[in-house]
């Protein structure tokens, strides 16, 4: 069996407690157990590691400014977070910063390619595909993976190394061996998926920030 059954019918009469051995006292003290670690996890991103977010603005600011874009890659939640940040470049991220878009691509958006790749191919290979067919010397693929280990993700950082594209990821646990292809990576001390995305859409939006300042300064953008 691939997938576990479905859950039994509920029993008639009244609904039980979902946590029946749990009291609201308890719950509320996971959650915010849960906001301290996250809380603690930037600290420590923000007063070890900020340098390296400005490193990787400063790639993302010349690829823009030379007339590149940026390309995004991840799975599940950091698929999510890499259409995030794309969208965010794409159209914008504070309402008061009013300017044009920035060239960026989310690769997981294309189901069809995706699926074809997969079928035809092998989907570890798909990253790396749409890279090679898409990317051109002077973009950026950043990539985003939580353990270091996702097997799409790392091979299409070494694909545009090869085709000379700019490498930075977002990556979490040991970071390797994601980080071996990345000219820049932000590893997020923790081997904790929740909070390494928490930490990883925080650093996105510094990112986003900093492009959009820099370029703004240099004269390459303009308010409308």
């Amino acid at each position: 069996m691939l997938f576990p059954s479905r859950l039994s019918a509920p029993m008639p009469g009244p609904s039980p407690s979902p946590w029946p051995t749990q009291t609201p006292e308890a719950r509320e003290a996971l959650v915010r157990a849960l906001f301290a670690r996250s809380i603690a996890l930037k600290q420590r991103v923000m007063a070890d590691h900020a340098a390296v977010i400005v490193d990787m603005a400063v790639l993302c600011l010349n690829a823009l400014s030379g007339g590149g874009k940026i390309l995004l890659c991840g799975n599940g939640g950091s698929a999510a977070d890499a259409q995030h940040l794309a969208a965010e470049l794409l159209v914008r991220l504070r309402a008061d910063v009013n300017r044009p878009g920035l060239p960026a691509l989310a690769l997981a958006l294309d189901s069809s390619s995706m699926t074809a790749c997969g079928n035809d191919y092998g989907y570890e290979g798909f990253y790396a595909r749409m890279t090679e067919t898409l990317g051109r010397p002077g973009d950026v693929l950043l990539g985003l993976s939580t353990s270091g280990r996702s097997t799409n993700v790392v091979q299409a950082l070494a694909v545009a190394r090869q085709r000379g594209l700019k490498t930075i990821g977002l990556l979490g646990g040991e970071g390797q061996p994601a980080q071996a292809h990345c000219d820049v990576a932000l590893v997020v001390p923790s081997s904790e998926t929740g909070r390494i995305q928490e930490v990883h859409i925080t650093a996105g939006h510094a990112l986003v920030e900093l492009v959009e300042n820099g370029l703004l300064a240099s004269g390459h953008l303009t308010l409308v």
